[in-house]
């Protein structure tokens, strides 16, 4: 940025401009006798011993690198999976006499994700560095939500790898559309056939190392996306692993999972992520009509699972006999 302003001060914004008017580097100058001082540009320490990255990883590097540009923030919420648990086993064994295909917690919360999208839009947007030659910022709103997908790859020498390809216009789908479209994308990248096409047009990115057994993530968010939401692994709360299920289920405790919302905070304020959170947890938890939707997209014949809250029937004093 400073380079550029160097060569032309109008190519930067004016709240830049007026940083790097006063601005120094803080690499020290080379003076000579015979010419004006040149700045001295320090050069990285060379380890011929250790593996290049290249390919994917590099670009891995590179994508890192720019996101430490990206002012974040991030909104925590956890939900109770409860509900998720039970419509997603009564969904799978009703695919079982079907089809034969399963559908994953995964797959639930993403498709609850894009809804949330769909009900506060302000979070699928991205920051756009200049608007006009005077270097505005501005802001970009989506029409549709293009949903990135991190998707962990394992190599045959055990070196992993993390491709994230994109489900495109995924708003416009029904849970059964975006299943199919969520499965094609993993299928492509475990295969390694997926093209250029397959990894352009993300406006956020969802990432869920809950797999792994990870409580809580916040993902570095990439340039270009307004969003990246993390999934963290569903379980018992905190203390409570080792009781006796019967026990738990008399004092109404469940399992829940933590979700994250990282976002650009130029163009996102905290109360929409919040915002966007707390819908996302409803859906999940069985209001807006979701697991009716996803139940009818499917074709399951029967209705899922509902939210109700448990009601103990309070205990009344024994009456003394005679009185």
């Amino acid at each position: 940025m400073y380079d550029r302003f160097l060569a032309d001060p109008n190519s930067v914004a004016e709240s830049w401009r007026e940083f790097f008017a006063d601005y120094q580097r803080s690499a020290v100058p080379s003076v000579a006798t015979s010419a004006p001082p040149a700045l001295v540009v320090a050069t990285p320490d060379i380890d011929a011993e250790a593996t290049p990255l290249r390919g994917a990883a590099a670009r891995i590097v590179a994508n890192m690198e720019a996101s430490l540009a990206v002012p974040t923030a991030t909104s925590v919420r956890t939900v109770s999976a409860r509900l998720l648990e039970i419509n997603r086993a009564a969904l799978n064994e009703s695919l079982s006499r079907s089809s034969g295909a399963k559908v994953s917690f995964t797959h639930f919360i993403a498709f609850a994700i894009v809804k949330g999208l769909a009900q506060i839009p302000s979070m699928n947007a991205s920051f756009v560095e200049a608007v006009d030659k005077k270097g505005t910022p501005g802001i970009r709103r989506h029409e549709h939500v293009g949903l990135g997908l991190a998707v962990d790859v394992e190599r045959a020498d055990g070196s992993r790898n993390l491709l994230v390809p994109v489900i495109r216009d995924a708003d416009t789908m029904d849970f059964r559309g975006f299943l199919l479209a969520y499965e094609d994308l993993v299928r492509k990248v475990h295969a390694a056939s997926f093209g250029a096409d397959d990894f352009v047009g993300a406006t956020v990115s969802l990432t869920n190392p809950g797999t792994l057994g990870t409580v809580q993530s916040v993902p570095r968010l990439m340039a270009g996306q307004g969003a990246i939401f993390g999934v963290g692994a569903l379980g018992w709360p905190a203390g409570f692993e080792a009781a006796d299920p019967r026990a738990l289920a008399e004092l109404g405790v469940g399992k829940v999972m933590t979700l994250t919302s990282t976002y650009d905070h130029r163009i996102i304020q905290g109360a929409e992520s919040g915002l966007f959170l707390k819908f996302v947890a409803e859906c999940l938890t069985g209001q807006h009509d979701f697991y009716d939707e996803v139940f009818a997209a499917l074709g399951i014949p029967y209705e899922p699972a509902r939210w109700l809250r448990t009601e103990t029937p309070r205990r009344t004093k024994a009456t003394p006999s005679g009185s």
